[in-house]
This record gives structure tokens, C-alpha cells and sequence, in this order.
């Protein structure tokens, strides 16, 4: 596998169906709080197990001590059948991307309970990503399309229009398949919860800034290594850095990007705060990975 750009950073969501609301259940402490009671089982969803949805929605909820593999129960369910899927009662609450979470709003099935930028502000989010063989066989190829894309994403970023040509383009049926008037606010980072609170988000969805969206952090790729050490989905530590090295190619984006005249950041690494106050700078995974309360290690 090869990690060649990144392509946007927040805008996810975990959003709670409405009849949570109707008990008290709004934020995560409440939720924590009902899952202690143990009165039923909760379910809820995420887009495949090793998604950057699954991983929100896990850190979200151990956040607040609930460990999300074993007091409450997890399913699979692709973006598009999420809100169908929390009609009939099938799900409690789910993480996913939009339109999705604006969309059980607008149906009045569900509510935003969180921003997966308050999980983790600036998070990365989806990526340009090929084969390895593929890099290996058409390098000239994979510097082409690298290009067009962190242009796109540079253009994206460049202005309010722009980002309105771009949710009416993939609002289209051969794309999401929904309501402009759906999608843009979120991606405009102007956000109703679904319950009365309306906000400009400080750190909306955006796809280039000068270039820090895009770059393969390898801080960034070692942070989902030690969420998947973190839930039992590897079962050993492996070296997290040649991993990030191997698979975040900061050398063929570090090319494009200087043909281009985008500015490459000095380091590969970055620090965050998450959620839980914990910070991540990648200096020591395995502490890292092992450092959480709530986890589910194979040890």
C-alpha cells in the first residue's frame, strides 16, 4: 500500500438517533452514564473496522470509559444505508461522513453528538492512495495524478465559490446522490446539531492549507497503528515508524509538491491533542498505544 497525499482533514460525525434525546441521552457523559445502568444494549455503527469512522467513534466513546468492543455492541454498515438503517431501530448512533449525519437531521431521526474535529482537531481524514506495485510500475503515472489532485485541492481551498462548484458537483446522483442545500453547510463548517444549537465551526472540513492537509504525515499514519494496536485489531507492536516510512510516501509527495511551489513541511512529524487530553507527537508509539485506560490489547 501507499499513502500518496492526504485530502481533507475534519468534518466527520457521530450523530445519536433522536430517541436518545427523548431519554436524557445527549453528550457523552450522558450516554456513559446510561451504559453503566446497564438497562439494554447500545448499538452502534461504523463504517468498516479499521475506517477512520471506527476509530472516532471508538476514541469518542472510551473518551467517557466506555470501552466501544465490549459494553456496548458494534456493527458494520456502509455510509449511504446509515440513516435508513437508524429509521428502523437498527442502530443507536453511528459515525460516518456527510451527507449522512446532516441528513438524519433534515429527517429528523438524529443528532450530532460530536464533530470528529473535537475528537481531534485537524485530524486527517481520507487520503490519495494506490498499490505499492502500482507506484513501482508507473512512477511517472502516480506523480501525474498526484499533481492534479493537490492542484484541485488547492483550488478547492482557494474560496467560497469554488467549495460551492465542488458540493454541487458531487451532490450530483452519479456522486452522493443528495440536496446541495445538504451538504455545503457542513462543508462550510456552519453547523446545526439537530437540537437547537447552531455554530461556524472553528475548524471546518478543509483540503489544503498551504499544503498541511496533504502532506503523508508519518505521524499521522503511526497514530491509526496504535489505535489498531489500541483495539486488538494487530496483536503485536510492530515498528511503527518503518511502517509510517513505508507506506506514507513523503518522498514522491515531497517532489510534486515542490514542482508546484507548495510548501513542504520541515518535519514529518506534528502533535495533537485529542479529546481525552491525551497528546500525540509520535515519539513513542508503544507507550502511546499502551498508555490508554480503556483499550482492548492483545497482550
Amino acid at each position: 500500500m501507499a499513502i500518496l497525499m492526504g485530502l481533507n482533514r475534519n468534518g466527520q460525525a457521530i450523530t445519536l438517533a433522536d430517541k436518545l434525546a427523548q431519554e436524557g441521552i445527549t453528550t457523552g457523559p450522558t450516554l456513559a452514564r446510561a451504559i453503566a445502568e446497564k438497562k439494554r444494549t447500545y448499538t452502534f455503527a461504523q463504517t468498516f473496522p479499521t475506517s477512520t469512522h471506527a476509530m472516532w467513534l471508538y476514541y469518542w466513546l472510551a473518551a467517557y470509559g466506555i470501552n466501544p468492543l465490549k459494553d456496548d455492541k458494534v456493527i458494520t454498515v456502509p455510509p449511504p444505508q446509515m440513516v435508513a438503517n437508524m429509521r428502523v431501530g437498527s442502530m443507536d448512533g453511528f459515525c460516518v461522513g456527510e451527507p449522512w449525519n446532516a441528513v438524519a437531521i433534515n429527517q429528523k431521526i438524529g443528532f450530532t453528538a460530536a464533530t470528529s474535529q473535537e475528537i481531534w482537531v485537524d485530524h486527517p481524514e481520507k487520503v490519495l492512495g494506490t498499490t505499492a506495485e502500482f507506484v513501482q510500475k508507473y512512477p511517472n503515472t502516480t506523480r501525474a495524478v498526484m499533481a492534479a489532485v493537490l492542484d484541485a485541492c488547492r483550488w478547492i481551498d482557494a474560496s467560497l465559490s469554488n467549495k460551492t462548484r465542488m458540493a454541487n458537483t458531487i451532490a450530483a446522483p452519479g456522486y452522493v446522490n443528495t440536496q446541495v442545500e445538504t451538504i455545503l453547510p457542513r462543508i462550510l463548517g456552519r453547523y446545526a446539531n439537530g437540537l437547537g444549537r447552531n455554530w461556524d465551526d472553528k475548524h471546518p472540513m478543509t483540503f489544503y492549507e498551504d499544503g498541511q492537509v496533504n502532506f503523508p504525515w508519518l505521524s499521522d499514519g503511526m497514530w491509526f497503528l496504535t489505535q489498531f494496536r489500541r483495539w486488538g485489531l494487530i496483536k503485536t507492536d510492530p515498528d511503527y515508524l518503518a511502517v509510517a516510512r513505508e507506506v506514507n510516501r513523503v518522498d514522491l509527495y515531497t517532489q510534486v509538491a515542490t514542482e508546484l511551489k507548495v510548501p513542504v513541511p520541515a518535519s514529518s512529524m506534528r502533535t495533537s491533542k485529542l479529546i481525552d487530553g491525551m497528546v500525540w507527537d509520535g515519539k513513542d508509539p508503544k507507550a502511546y498505544a499502551h498508555g490508554f485506560k480503556v483499550n482492548d490489547l492483545a497482550v
